[in-house]
């Protein structure tokens, strides 16, 4: 029993082979344990996927489901580390390393959990407004993506500057450091921040999001993707078209796709010399063409006025905004049938015609 318990305090590299034991009962109770609470907290998690539970529940499950065994291996070795005296150099390193992992791990939560409670916020203001969740992710999609970007950025800056200050670096000259050097990048890359602020300006304000239908000067298109930097917009003519954010905001911008409707509002010359009889039937008639098409909605059909060769009825109607080419097919179906009704009314459009007088000049 004596050498059983001289065994036991005989040192190794500065330790006796009890503390090993217990340091290496530590690390492989924290590396065994710790992981299997993981796994079962997931599966508790997978047997109440559909129940509607709160946010903050929901946050760290997510923030569970994403912790890596790295970090789970650091903090084992912490433990055990705990029952060692280590030579100062060898403490040192595993300072550094844990301490960066640590940090790290902190990073990966903090942009999980911005992550998943923007996720939650967009799924409850889909629900609130009668969306579905496939539609919210495709419209917001550009938005999302530049939100999580910035957060990202200053999520991570902010972790890299603690894990320094707790690895013993004066922050306080890097800051004023970093904010010297913040202010000459951003002289220098002036531009592309403007294009930044810019697109969280889109992100925030929302003037248009993925899939809207929009005009810009002589550019007509639908929005494929808002990026950090530019918008594409794909025009109907089948070319991409990259827009800076920055020259986007500054220029004014239509969104054809939230017309609620849009108008047709155009006019028709009719001949001077068409019965009075079917000049007042022509009302009729282009009413009953307007809404013979399901999407539109007649609104009027009035002689607006004498023009030099016709008799001028201006006709209006609406289709509804979305989609695009449901106005263009309306717009041709109504034109047709309105050329197919006056053809069976002998109801003639009315042509310019010039009179010339020719005289003849006797000869002196």
């Amino acid at each position: 029993m004596q050498t059983l318990d001289n065994m036991w305090h005989h040192p190794l590299l500065g330790n006796a082979l009890q503390d090993w034991g217990l340091a290496a009962l530590a690390f492989l109770f924290t590396f065994t344990v710790l992981p299997l609470l993981k796994r079962l907290i997931l599966a508790q998690r997978r047997r109440f996927a559909t129940a509607d539970i709160p946010l903050a529940i929901e946050v760290a499950l997510q923030l569970i489901a994403r912790t890596g065994r790295l970090f789970l291996w650091a903090m084992a070795v912490y433990v055990a580390e705990r029952f060692l005296d280590l030579p100062p150099r060898v403490e040192r390193v595993s300072k550094i390393l844990i301490v960066l992992i640590s940090w790290l791990q902190v990073g990966l939560w903090l942009a999980i959990a911005v992550r998943h409670s923007l996720d939650y916020q967009r799924r409850r203001s889909a629900q609130s407004r009668g969306e579905s969740a496939e539609f919210v992710d495709q419209t917001l999609k550009g938005s999302f993506d530049i939100v999580l970007f910035i957060a990202r950025l200053l999520i991570f800056t902010v972790v890299v500057l603690l894990a320094l200050e707790n690895l013993g670096v004066n922050i306080t000259a890097l800051v004023a450091g970093l904010g010297i050097g913040g202010i000459a990048i951003a002289l220098a890359v002036q531009t592309v921040l403007g294009d930044l602020l810019a697109s969280l300006a889109i992100t925030l304000d929302k003037p248009f999001v993925i899939g809207d239908w929009l005009r810009v000067d002589d550019i007509e298109g639908t929005v494929e993707h808002i990026g950090i930097k530019s918008t594409r917009v794909r025009s109907f003519s089948g070319e991409q078209i990259i827009l800076s954010n920055a020259d986007l905001l500054r220029s004014r911008v239509r969104n054809l796709g939230r017309m609620p409707q849009r108008r047709a509002l155009f006019t028709i010359g009719v001949a001077y010399d068409t019965q009075p009889s079917s000049l007042e039937r022509i009302p009729e008639l282009v009413r009953s063409v307007v809404q013979a098409q399901p999407s539109a909605r007649f609104e009027y059909c009035i002689l607006r006025g004498f023009g030099e060769s016709a008799l001028n009825f201006e006709i209006c109607y609406y289709v509804p905004g979305t989609p695009p080419g449901l106005y263009l097919s309306t717009l041709d179906a109504v034109n047709r049938g309105i050329l197919a009704s006056f053809t069976g009314e002998s109801v003639k459009f009315g042509t310019p015609i010039r009179a010339v007088s020719l005289q003849r000049r006797s000869r002196e």
